[in-house]
């Protein structure tokens, strides 16, 4: 008993240091962390919850705002601009998004061949994404898609005479959507870094019993890579949904011609920045976040039929 009590005795001042050291440990931590949750609880949290109670306000930035319940939304359901807004939203979020995911695997695949110099043309094929969604960018892809354009010049060469591509409703959205698939580099780096991840031995096995390179693509790349195909499917929907830069540079921040390139985002915009209806446009954003929260929420349970985990 006396060498028991005498071992207790020995833990007892370790046990003790250590709960004296952890709060120590603790105030340490919440200093590093501080900026952060400041950052966090002044730029992120206190706009979300500002935002949510301007929805059910009216409110025009000059005046305090006035408590009127659902009324922002009963009139977004009566607002055909609205209802305009959302139909190119969609169209540029449900073609963009599969082209810029089809040529991002493409030329991962292409990339993945083994090329010299793939070093340099990973970077080349990855700039784009990092000026796709910039102002000068915008103003050049308008310059290029213009009546007197670089585009309508080779057109001319042929003796075809191009249209206003940016003037004309029935095209003006195909370029803007041309500008989106153009940036396709981010998901093109990452479909790559999973393409080196697949084990050749699959392949080698899959030739032997006489697949081609559709079969193998469709029986073992595709299946693979599915995973990585649903993570940059999920992220470029909801970059696609918040695509703004573009449509208000080309457009000249109208949404002509005819609204087809009236992003939501930028008739959001017009109503709370140029229309002062802060109210009104704090209920169109919380809108927003319903439907990218709704589109995840489909990708996320229809993926349990298609993408499959190496468990």
């Amino acid at each position: 008993m006396s060498a028991i009590s005498e071992l207790s005795q020995i833990r007892r001042p370790r046990g003790k240091r250590g709960a004296r050291e952890r709060p120590k440990d603790t105030k340490a931590a919440l200093v590093f962390l501080a900026p952060w949750l400041l950052g966090l609880i002044l730029v992120t949290v206190l706009p979300i919850m500002a935002s949510l109670y301007l929805s059910f306000t009216k409110y025009d930035l000059f005046n305090a705002p006035e408590w009127i319940g659902l009324d922002n939304y009963v009139r977004m359901s009566q607002d055909p601009r609205l209802g305009a807004s959302l139909g190119v939203t969609f169209v540029y979020v449900l073609v963009g998004v599969p082209l810029a995911m089809a040529a991002a695997l493409g030329v991962a695949l292409l990339l993945d061949k083994g090329l010299r110099g793939l070093a340099f043309y990973r970077s080349m094929f990855y700039l784009p994404s990092l000026l796709g969604s910039s102002v000068a960018v915008a103003i050049l892809w308008k310059q290029i898609f213009g009546v007197d354009g670089i585009v309508n010049q080779f057109l001319a060469v042929f003796g075809i005479e191009g249209p206003g591509w940016i003037s004309n409703p029935d095209t003006a959205l195909s370029t803007i959507i041309l500008l989106s698939v153009w940036g396709f580099g981010a998901p093109m780096v990452i479909f790559l870094a999973g393409l080196r991840q697949i084990p050749v031995m699959y392949y080698e096995a899959a030739s032997v019993d006489g697949a081609g390179p559709a079969r193998q693509f469709f029986s073992i790349t595709l299946p693979l890579l599915s995973p990585i195909v649903f993570f940059n499917l999920v992220l470029s929907m909801i970059g696609a949904f918040q695509a703004f830069t573009q449509a208000f540079i080309i457009s000249g921040g109208s949404g002509g011609p005819s609204d087809s390139t009236l992003f939501y985002t930028l008739y959001l915009y017009q109503k709370g920045f140029t229309a002062f209806d802060m109210g009104y446009a704090s209920a169109m954003a919380w809108l927003l976040v319903a439907i990218i929260a709704g589109f995840t929420a489909v990708n996320f349970a229809l993926s349990k039929l298609w993408v499959f985990y190496d468990d």
